[in-house]
């Protein structure tokens, strides 16, 4: 492979200038900011701070609302992840074998990626809406009085399944290219040497599969702390007392209504710390399985 030369050897420096500002000043200086008051309790106006060592961290980690949070966000990151996951490579399977309107299947499957995670949300409370909901109206078919926005469990069942809806195409378009990556031949020969399908899969597909699935792996998990935020803000319709939450939206609502903003720093160091150790975990225990070649 030729090795490329610059003219310069601060030109490759300046090439990465642009995206290293952007991470210092929109990841690294917030972090820094963050770790530094929640060491404090801080004025919501800025016109003092005073220092209260771990008290902040101590209060959240002591708190009984903060554990039942951490709870149901545990719950709900892991059936997000394995829900969007599971239903995307199905339906990725199931599209790879067809042969007639593929294209036409692709595409309503992938064009739900497109929307934004609030106006997902938007779109989850009219389909679960008390009048007008048909998913509502079709639980009430199997008895279920679905009360989305007033029952605790309601609510988390609609958060979770717009959240797996909102995200099942993105998995989708990564593990169709998977499957389509893989060489005939190797179909042909594993089809002569197994006649079930689902062995097939399970020996042969998914095993090639791996470092598309320990890539999604992540990202789900990533998108079920974090980018679900547009999601559960606008479905728990600022009444987040009564419904469930995750820590990401716990986070806002301290500091942002509540104005406790040494408190709500204190939240996400702790998250950042939990999401460092879990990516480590992952790159150390879970990728050790995973083959590349």
């Amino acid at each position: 492979m030729k090795r490329v030369q610059f003219s310069s050897p601060f030109l490759p420096y300046l090439f990465i200038a642009p995206q290293m500002a952007i991470i210092f000043v929109f990841f690294y200086w917030p972090s820094v900011q963050a770790i530094q008051s929640s060491f404090f309790l801080e004025d919501p106006f800025g016109f003092g701070s005073t220092f209260v060592g771990l008290s902040n961290y101590a209060d959240a980690l002591g708190s009984a609302q903060y554990q039942a949070i951490a709870r149901f966000t545990v719950v709900f990151t892991a059936l997000v992840t394995f829900l969007s996951l599971g239903i995307g490579m199905l339906l990725a399977v199931k599209a790879d074998a067809v042969l007639k309107g593929s294209s036409t299947y692709k595409t309503l499957l992938i064009w739900v990626y497109a929307i934004a995670p609030p106006v997902a949300g938007l779109m989850g409370m009219m389909f679960f809406d008390q009048h007008i909901g048909p998913l509502v109206k079709f639980a009430a078919l199997f008895g279920w009085d679905m009360k989305v926005g007033l029952n605790y469990y309601d609510t988390a069942f609609a958060m979770i399944a717009v959240s797996v809806w909102k995200q099942i195409p993105y998995n989708f378009i990564f593990i169709l290219s998977g499957l389509q990556s893989i060489p005939v031949s190797v179909r042909e020969a594993a089809a002569i040497d197994c006649r079930s399908g689902v062995r097939r899969f399970w020996t042969m597909t998914l095993p090639l599969l791996a470092p598309t699935a320990f890539f999604l792996l992540i990202i789900n998990m990533t998108y079920a702390l974090f980018d679900t935020f547009g999601v559960i803000d606008v479905m728990v319709k600022d009444k987040a007392a009564n419904n469930p939450i995750t820590l990401v939206y716990k986070v806002y609502m301290d500091g942002f209504r509540g104005n406790d903003l040494g408190g709500s720093s204190a939240q996400s160091v702790i998250l950042m710390i939990v999401v460092f150790v879990l990516t480590i975990f992952q790159f150390r225990f879970i990728e050790r399985r995973v083959h590349y070649n």
